[in-house]
């Protein structure tokens, strides 16, 4: 197993660090044609409760 022969200076590390960034959160429009919110996706719909078409909270 390979192992580093000196220590990596904080500055390299963190310059190495500063790609690995959070994607940000991706919105749709709710399918329910009554609706059409954004919500983010693969989540009921906090406005009226659906997800993929069915009924599965209550709506705030």
């Amino acid at each position: 197993m390979a192992v580093p022969k000196r220590k990596m200076s904080r500055s390299n590390t963190r310059s190495r660090r500063s790609q690995w960034k959070a994607s940000p959160v991706q919105l749709v429009a709710c399918q329910n044609r009554a609706c059409r919110q954004l919500k983010p996706q693969h989540v009921a719909c906090p406005h009226c409760g659906q997800y993929a078409g069915r009924q599965v909270v209550e709506p705030a």
